[in-house]
């Protein structure tokens, strides 16, 4: 394990990446149903930011087991 994280780090940071998981199913499917463009437009930049800070969580991770 990384010495520059603790245990209790770790699974902080892979509970914040499964609850990003989440948000980000839900705001994919959250665009098919509504019907406001604004709204999706809100919902599209949410799922771009999800995606992007999953990557992000997963780099963290990966060091890891390194």
């Amino acid at each position: 394990m990384n010495s520059n994280y603790a245990l209790h780090e770790m699974l902080e940071v892979r509970e914040i990446a499964a609850f990003k998981s989440v948000c980000l199913t839900k705001s994919k499917t959250m665009q098919a149903l509504v019907s406001d463009p604004e709204l999706v437009q809100i919902l599209q930049q949410d799922v771009q930011l999800s995606q992007q800070h999953l990557q992000e969580l997963g780099i963290v991770l990966s060091k890891v087991t390194q």
